[in-house]
């Protein structure tokens, strides 16, 4: 938004951002809207008030307020508590006209989430869903080749860490993979078969799900923290051609007819490799955010992109649920007594 001054001049309006919740992403979260040209910190909100103390001074000073207190000096809210907290915060400010980036997932249930968007939709407030990954480089570098998918195989491991075992891995890391592909496929979801396991939490982590979709598109996603190594790895097959993408050496190649050096002895076909570089992902979110709410521009994450991304990640976990109870009934998994 511009505004003029007096003398004529005009001056770009920035957002006051506050940030709800100072943990691993929320500290992340203040960092960058504290560097941001269109953002301002306005403050930062945790029931641990030592904590945001301690992140509002390695921000550059915003206090730590009261929830009731950052959304009166917020244009603003980054939701960025525990998942469980999303669906509150994110309708208190809401309702108090404030505009909303909540960390994924957008809410725990499907009715909470269409609470959040018609509560936005009503009060023509932004309502955007922390998916980072729709503003990387990876995720540009496949939709630029890949636009009518056929199946795709996508997975997603690495090494036990405690912070967000607070959910299962189908919310923490699979959903990542799921919104991609929902992104890439475009087509409503026919049937999720899933199985998982949880090892090292409550809460399964490690899943796989085969996911069909009503154009007849196949998507096999594996998750798991409780890996030796990391892993981030998508491959899509087409009629474009097969494009397989290493997410953590930044490599993709495309076997096609349209570009690349020429494969001899394949009819035609092509072989082209790209790399990219990292981009600060996060950063372009704010910005994005920041464009959405001063200059009205488009929510590429919206309410509903959250909310099918959460739709799929429940339907795993129920179908999980589902072949665990097979599995008992069976005799093939003991039931402890």
């Amino acid at each position: 938004m511009v505004q003029a001054r007096s003398d004529g001049a005009a001056v770009r309006r920035r957002l006051r951002v506050g940030i709800a919740g100072a943990g691993h992403f929320g500290r992340y979260h203040a960092l960058k809207v504290a560097a941001s040209a269109r953002e301002i910190l306005s403050g930062i909100y945790d029931p641990d008030h030592a904590r945001a103390e301690k992140v509002g001074r390695e921000a550059g000073g915003a206090p730590a307020l009261s929830y009731a207190h950052l959304l009166e000096v917020s244009d603003a809210i980054v939701v960025a508590a525990p998942a469980e907290y999303h669906f509150e915060l994110a309708q208190q400010a809401l309702e108090a006209g404030r505009h909303v980036l909540v960390e994924k997932p957008i809410a725990a249930t499907l009715e909470q989430a269409d609470r959040l968007a018609a509560l936005a939709s009503a009060r023509g407030l932004v309502l955007q869903v922390g998916h980072l990954l729709r503003y990387s480089a990876e995720h540009r570098a496949i939709t630029e080749r890949i636009s009518r998918p056929l199946y795709i195989e996508a997975t997603r491991i690495a090494p036990y860490k405690p912070r967000g075992t607070d959910v299962s891995v189908i919310l923490d890391l699979m959903i990542h993979d799921l919104d991609l592909v929902l992104a890439i496929v475009d087509s409503p979801i026919a049937s999720v078969d899933a199985l998982g396991a949880a090892v090292s939490s409550e809460h399964e982590d490690i899943a796989n799900a085969r996911v069909r979709f009503e154009n007849g598109c196949v998507a096999t996603i594996t998750a798991s923290r409780i890996s030796l190594k990391t892993e981030r790895r998508m491959r899509l097959f087409s009629q474009e051609g097969y494009l397989s993408a290493d997410f953590v050496r930044r490599e993709l190649t495309m076997i096609g007819r349209r570009s690349g050096l020429p494969l001899p002895g394949t009819g035609g076909f092509r072989r082209q490799s790209v790399t990219w570089s990292d981009h600060d992902t996060l950063a372009a979110e704010h910005e994005a955010f920041a464009a959405s709410c001063l200059d009205g521009a488009p929510v590429l994450v919206d309410a509903q992109a959250g909310r099918r991304a959460l739709a799929a990640a429940l339907a795993v976990g129920q179908s999980i649920a589902d072949t665990r109870a097979r599995m008992e009934a069976s005799g093939l998994l003991h039931v402890p007594e």
